[in-house]
């Protein structure tokens, strides 16, 4: 663990294993018609956005129709996909038994199909949160985020990948369960690897004729204003989900875990502070958060995937105050605090060296110590 956490004992962790435990029981068990309530609350303004932007653009040959046509489906095509898709996936609310809100059947508006997403994302990355050569959302493969990663001349134009990545996020996502360092390496296994890009290209074509083909052609003659409003819309919304995104795990006060990091050995108490100093938060109001699907609790979202994200900010205060009573780092910033900390260390890592930062000495805790 990273020196912030050397006055930790073990009791310690066993402590705050308990802490978060019973925080997630509380919660779990509290579950209820208001939750219910919310996700269909949800569901139904992004649907209603989402068919009032299409209707705006059947007139998209008029600037002002392109204009609010092509907002309004970019707020949809965000809410889908940040607070409706990523979370259902991630079976927050599989505990309804909604065969239609339920991590095995939705299929999000994203070209990423979502049975790989689940395996990259829900499995994957909350397994082996920032421990490097095992998380491969730490720079996505193609970016030096972390003094520990090695440096290469291909680093060096990364401001721009990151910039082409913001713009096109979704094919970034997409080509994320194919593990391209395994595919580099010679590594992987080529029929499952074929399979995968051929789920990839259904799941591509099944998008690309519904935005791209569909809705531009019922508009007759606005065929081409339409197509690039639903264009325009999808980059909106890949470049507010990489923004969301990138602030959640990269900003300069994160810690990444070395390759040789002893997983095999962590205990339920060391699992949860990785995944706290391995998160940041996001400062905003109720309608911010919504629209980052409440991933401005990224801290929290880490803790505990699997519970509905409507119950994030009600967490938030409790977890925070752990940290403070265990000397532990509570990561958050306003949106540009985290937009500025992230894309500093993308540019400084683009090039060759970058000793990791001397960490602060820990918050003395605020409370006595653990009884082994």
């Amino acid at each position: 663990m990273p020196a912030t956490t050397d006055h930790l004992t073990p009791a310690d962790y066993a402590a705050i294993a308990r802490e978060l435990d019973a925080l997630r029981d509380e919660i779990t068990a509290d579950l209820g018609e208001r939750d219910a309530d919310y996700i269909h609350k949800v569901i139904r303004w992004q649907r209603g956005l989402e068919i009032g932007g299409r209707a705006l653009l059947m007139a998209s040959a008029l600037p002002p129709a392109w204009l609010a046509g092509t907002a309004t489906l970019a707020v949809a095509k965000i809410l889908e996909n940040m607070e409706i898709g990523h979370n259902v996936m991630h079976g927050q609310w599989d505990w309804m038994r909604d065969p239609k809100i339920h991590s095995t059947t939705w299929e999000w508006d994203n070209v990423s199909p979502a049975e790989q997403w689940k395996h990259s994302h829900n499995f994957v990355h909350h397994t082996f949160t920032n421990v490097l050569g095992k998380d491969n959302d730490v720079g996505y493969g193609i970016l030096r985020v972390a003094p520990e990663q090695p440096w290469s001349w291909g680093n060096v134009p990364q401001p721009l990948y990151n910039a082409l990545l913001a713009m096109f996020f979704e094919y970034g996502v997409a080509l994320h369960d194919l593990e391209i360092d395994k595919i580099r390496e010679g590594t992987h296994d080529e029929e499952a690897t074929k399979a995968k890009l051929r789920a990839i290209g259904r799941k591509i074509r099944r998008q690309w004729g519904k935005d791209y083909l569909a809705f531009p052609l019922l508009s007759g003659p606005q065929f081409l204003s339409t197509l690039s409003a639903n264009f325009t819309a999808n980059v909106v919304r890949n470049v507010w989900a990489h923004m969301i995104i990138f602030c959640g795990h990269f900003p300069g006060d994160i810690d990444v875990f070395e390759e040789d990091y002893p997983l095999d050995e962590e205990t339920r108490g060391e699992w949860y502070v990785r995944q706290l100093l391995g998160s940041a938060n996001i400062t905003g109001g109720p309608l911010f958060h919504l629209m980052t699907g409440n991933l401005s609790h990224q801290v929290e979202h880490h803790l505990f995937p699997d519970i509905p994200s409507n119950r994030y900010a009600e967490i938030a205060p409790r977890v925070r105050d752990l940290c403070a009573r265990y000397g532990l780092p509570y990561h958050t910033g306003s949106l540009t605090k985290q937009v500025a900390s992230t894309w500093k260390k993308i540019f400084r890592y683009a090039l060759p060296g970058g000793a990791p930062k001397p960490k602060p000495a820990p918050t003395p805790p605020a409370r006595e110590p653990v009884a082994a």
